[in-house]
């Protein structure tokens, strides 16, 4: 039988715990002491409890209830994963409703005092991969613009796009005109010639974001937890899938998976993207990348990165170090940005 050789107040020091707290627990049946001095009423603990310890000691750190606390402790280590990460996904989205709430209570309040100025908080970052001596891939981000562009035979019609958007003055037109404007511009740049490039951008005007899409470069947005892909990617197979023909596991082997429908090639007939306009809310965070990223890591892996990852700075960098960690079989292209007050 092992013996007990922390006192409470060696054992909360080393579990990062106070001897309050664990007294507290004690009393609730959450950890309790290895051993009651029957004299003294002194609690001592074994080594052996540190890391159950440890474990309430960061879920309290987070916000976590005790009774969840409980339920986490009570089960195996990868159901208590499991649960936390859905106890985690209803804390985002309930702290989102709450910021609308709040949002809408302030409007009423003051009007015009909740309407506010809005920019990107962002980083950008590209890497050639493992495989390939050459990066054609492009990523860019300013307080305004956020753009991920994948080139194929030296062209530079992704770098051209990226320019025209940089030079787009998105004051000038209202929203009525704005997705024509910015398609001429996008367009203007691209004359005829060998090679080609992918295309995904969004440029913030106002509350909206005005989105520019062509290719198999990808947009996602993580809001209340939950990611979501808003653009489509302009392939063969994902034809094949919205035809019913093919499924999205067999469309990840198949030998023409990277076969581009759409794209930015000089020829009218192929360079058609997609605009839309989505709102800006504050608290959104985007997620631009090339397939360089996202035919090696998964929106699990994407989701939780996107999640965890405070400052899209070390977001770009983890994403990056992920794709490169399954074999960079490709240039590799990410920006990440959050919506945030301009002030």
């Amino acid at each position: 039988m092992s013996v007990p050789t922390l006192t409470i107040s060696a054992f909360a020091h080393a579990a990062g715990l106070s001897p309050k707290a664990l007294r507290h627990y004690d009393e609730l049946g959450l950890l309790r002491p290895a051993r009651v001095d029957p004299c003294t009423g002194y609690r001592y603990y074994e080594a052996g409890q540190l890391p159950r310890a440890r474990l309430v000691a960061h879920l309290r750190r987070i916000g976590v209830p005790l009774a969840t606390i409980r339920q986490l402790t009570e089960v195996t280590p990868a159901q208590a994963a499991e649960q936390l990460a859905a106890y985690w996904d209803r804390v985002l989205a309930e702290t989102a409703e709450r910021q609308q709430l709040v949002e809408h209570l302030i409007e009423q309040l003051a009007p015009g005092a909740g309407t506010a100025c809005l920019r990107l908080r962002c980083a950008a970052r590209t890497d050639p991969g493992r495989v390939r001596g050459r990066n054609e891939d492009l990523a860019y981000a300013d307080p305004a613009l956020l753009a991920v562009a994948d080139g194929f035979g030296g062209s530079g019609r992704g770098a051209a796009a990226i320019e025209a958007l940089r030079r787009f003055d998105a004051t000038a037109a209202g929203p009525p005109d704005l997705l024509n404007l910015l398609a001429g511009a996008v367009r203007g740049e691209q004359q005829a010639g060998p090679g080609g490039s992918t295309l995904t951008a969004l440029l913030l005007t106002g509350n909206q974001l005005a989105l520019v899409h062509i290719g198999d470069s990808r947009a996602y947005l993580l809001r209340g937890g939950t990611l979501f892909q808003i653009t489509h990617d302009h392939t063969l197979v994902q034809s094949m899938i919205d035809a019913g023909t093919l499924t999205p596991a067999e469309a990840a082997s198949h030998p023409q998976r990277s076969l581009l429908l759409r794209a930015l090639v000089g020829a009218p007939d192929v360079d058609r993207p997609d605009f839309s306009l989505h709102e800006a809310r504050l608290g959104d965070r985007y997620l631009l990348c090339s397939d360089g990223l996202t035919n090696s890591v998964d929106e699990d892996r994407l989701r939780t990165v996107l999640s965890t990852v405070t400052a899209p700075e070390q977001a770009v960098h983890q994403l990056v170090a992920l794709a490169n960690g399954a074999g960079g079989a490709d240039n590799i292209a990410c920006a990440v940005a959050d919506v945030v007050r301009a002030d």
